[in-house]
């Protein structure tokens, strides 16, 4: 019993990393933080693998740890259903982003960028070696980039 308290304790102290909308101010703390970005392509409402690349590897403790002291954080979401719609400026925001970065329309999309927005690495889909391997493709970027 005391096991499984500790346990739910040491869940909850996680920090759980901000996801922000607009890349300028991404930027902006990149630069602040000398942090490399982190940007997703998603399809919040209609795209099973991004919704499973959220919940197996964006939500997990460990993806949220590494985060929340490595990376800015972005995502450029693109719902269709009705009620989910984005107000105007942050669907341009998006639009623009996916014409830079995201060209074919891939989703999920996920793209390490440094603060300039130059590309250090892709991945197309739900990434198929699970949330360690993951981190660790990050991981190196973010130490060479130090």
């Amino acid at each position: 019993m005391k096991t499984m308290f500790l346990l739910l304790l040491a869940s909850l102290t996680v920090a759980t990393p901000i996801w922000l909308t607009n890349f300028d101010d991404a930027q902006k703390i990149a630069v602040a933080k000398h942090r490399l970005i982190l940007l997703n392509f998603s399809g919040s409402d209609w795209c099973g693998p991004c919704m499973r690349l959220k919940k197996e590897i964006f939500n997990s403790a460990e993806f949220c740890a590494f985060a929340d002291t490595s990376l800015v954080l972005v995502n450029a979401d693109f719902p269709r259903n009705s009620k989910n719609q984005l107000p105007a400026d942050q669907v341009a925001r998006n639009e623009a982003l996916a014409a830079k970065y995201n060209g074919e329309g891939d989703f999920p999309l996920t793209v390490l960028l440094t603060a300039d927005g130059k590309v250090l690495y892709t991945w197309e889909g739900l990434p198929s070696d699970g949330t360690t391997h993951f981190i660790q493709q990050i991981k190196q970027e973010v130490d060479a980039y130090k």
